[in-house]
């Protein structure tokens, strides 16, 4: 299956093939700014399985594990599209939000659940998400 995400404006896309490797729900305050919402939705597939169309300005920071982590995102329009965790060599992770099909992208794993808050309930097809720690 191939799948198209995009930028607000449209000038910088990725284009996945293939099944994700996972999808994770992160409440870490980092994804909270990054997204300005309560969480981030992280679509993660092989890196060779994506193809990046557009100029992209990148964004690194640190995160929890010491490692870098690479966010491409629209200059024209501030969209965050996809990011390359150096935790994770070799996938590249696609914000959920950007995808025009989001069917059958269902998250399996929930992490920095300590930072959730209080008020966020998450029922997914009457399931309980794998919580992981960061």
């Amino acid at each position: 299956m191939k799948r198209t995400a995009m930028c607000s404006c449209g000038k910088l896309s990725v284009m996945t093939s293939g099944t994700p490797k996972k999808v994770s729900i992160c409440h870490c305050d980092a994804c909270q700014r990054r997204t300005g919402s309560g969480f981030g939705i992280a679509v993660f597939f092989a890196s060779e399985a994506t193809e990046e169309h557009g100029h992209a300005s990148v964004f690194r920071r640190i995160g929890d594990s010491g490692k870098s982590i690479d966010f491409h995102f629209c200059p024209a329009c501030g969209s965050t599209v996809f990011w390359k965790p150096e935790l994770r060599p070799g996938l590249t992770a696609v914000a959920f939000g950007c995808f025009d099909d989001r069917q059958d992208l269902e998250p399996s794993q929930s992490v920095y659940n300590d930072q959730r808050h209080a008020w966020l309930s998450l029922e997914i097809d009457h399931r309980t998400l794998e919580n992981k720690d960061g």
